[in-house]
């Protein structure tokens, strides 16, 4: 075959095939390991409250005030990491997020005092979550999926990152059993080292520098979202999910303890969350391909608040222990895909990890105040039973408040265009 100018430009224009791993199912694996790890040693934290307070003469309050400050600095860092994802790449954020994650979590376990441990566990730690987690994730998998695929694709990063944080429980437990809480950082620290490289495959094509002139710059998309009555109604919803799962997975094993239950049972409880999270959250990701997202999220609120009213209700035994938290662990993370398919289906993808990121603010005012309020109510009335009603009463919100947001697609004159 003679090769004409003609016939070599045109094989020269055809894109050259994906590496393996650039490939879907890597990019799959990646997220579910960067997050397993990430989410995984936050599920897993209350395990540490007793060990932690007993060995350092703390209170409750005090370790509870040190995971609280790592959610709220989780939120307010998540919009800035969200910027500058969508600017420069989510891989380079993975990648600053995973090695503060690691020298985060070997402060915790060397911090002489509270206040070192407040720094590390919470501003070095909630940092590290922003960049490895939710936003940064599901961000730089959104641009790379069609929108018919979004839904799903995320729902399976999330069930892939419940694997391994069904696997963290154990770990923690036989880390802590073992060797001890400091030691039991320390690995959780190398961990995070080793997952370097998974970040490289999220080269995606940062927002800045796509050529395309259909879209407003950042500061125009951000005040687009802020007049949007819907963004911040998620806003406000998403602020009760955070209260519920924090304030459970930070003080559900002191609060076992308190009732008599063996350690083990909380172990097992939290194991049980995960292990139904993997398919809660596919399932939700599934459905949120198929059904108005708004109305799953409304129906999730309300289910875990009746789930809750019965646990605290029913006697407790194992049996009403592990069927809570099998209902619990369904509902745990479906509600993440969901918001972040309202998010972009309404403003689009061009700045979904900046956009979810404030959305997210919410979630993660709400973790604050269900860590941190647990353990101050705790020391004031040595009983639970008070956050348990807040945390009902807000599920209750929630539902309400999702069921009036406008999600049609916004319609936008292209940029350029607009402009005189």
């Amino acid at each position: 075959m003679i090769r004409t100018p003609a016939t070599h430009d045109a094989r020269a224009l055809q894109p050259a095939a994906a590496p393996w791993w650039r490939g879907p199912a890597f990019l799959l694996l990646a997220a579910g390991l960067v997050m397993g790890l990430a989410l995984g040693v936050r599920h897993v934290q209350g395990l540490f409250l007793l060990p932690v307070v007993a060995e350092r003469g703390w209170t409750r309050e005090t370790f509870g005030f040190a995971m609280a400050v790592q959610n709220l600095v989780w939120g307010i860092a998540q919009p800035f990491t969200g910027m500058v994802a969508d600017r420069f790449g989510s891989w380079k954020v993975m990648l600053g997020g995973l090695a503060l994650y690691a020298a985060g979590l070997w402060g915790m376990s060397m911090a002489p005092s509270s206040t070192a441990f407040v720094l590390t566990a919470g501003i070095l730690v909630g940092i590290a979550q922003s960049g490895t987690t939710f936003g940064v994730v599901y961000g730089a998998l959104s641009r790379m999926v069609p929108p018919a695929a979004r839904s799903r694709t995320l729902g399976i990063a999330g069930a892939a990152g419940g694997i391994g944080q069904f696997l963290m429980v154990p770990a923690a437990q036989a880390l802590l059993s073992v060797a001890g809480w400091q030691l039991a950082l320390m690995v959780f620290s190398v961990a995070a080292l080793v997952l370097l490289p998974l970040a490289l495959p999220f080269q995606d094509r940062a927002a800045g520098t796509d050529a395309g002139g259909s879209h407003p710059p950042m500061g125009a998309a951000i005040a687009e979202a802020f007049r949007h009555s819907g963004f911040w109604l998620l806003n406000l919803g998403f602020l009760a999910c955070g209260f519920q799962l924090a304030f459970i997975a930070n003080h559900l094993p002191a609060y076992l303890r308190d009732k008599g239950m063996a350690p083990s049972s909380a172990m097992i409880a939290l194991a049980i969350i995960a292990l139904a999270n993997i398919g809660g959250t596919y399932a939700f990701g599934w459905l949120g391909g198929r059904h108005v997202k708004k109305y799953l999220l409304a129906g999730i609120y309300l289910a875990r608040t009746s789930a809750m009213a019965l646990f605290v209700l029913l006697p407790l035994s194992p049996v009403t222990l592990y069927g809570f938290a099998a209902v619990m662990g369904f509902l745990w993370l479906g509600t993440v895909p969901l918001t972040s398919g309202i998010v972009s289906q309404v403003f689009g993808v061009r700045y979904i990890t900046t956009l979810f990121g404030f959305v997210f603010f919410g979630h993660q005012l709400g973790s604050f105040l269900g860590v941190w309020l647990g353990g101050l109510v705790f020391e004031l009335t040595r009983s639970y039973d008070l956050v348990w009603m807040g945390a009902m009463a807000l599920g209750v919100v929630a539902a309400a408040l999702h069921w009036p947001i406008d999600d049609r697609e916004i319609v936008r004159v292209p940029w350029r265009q607009a402009r005189p």
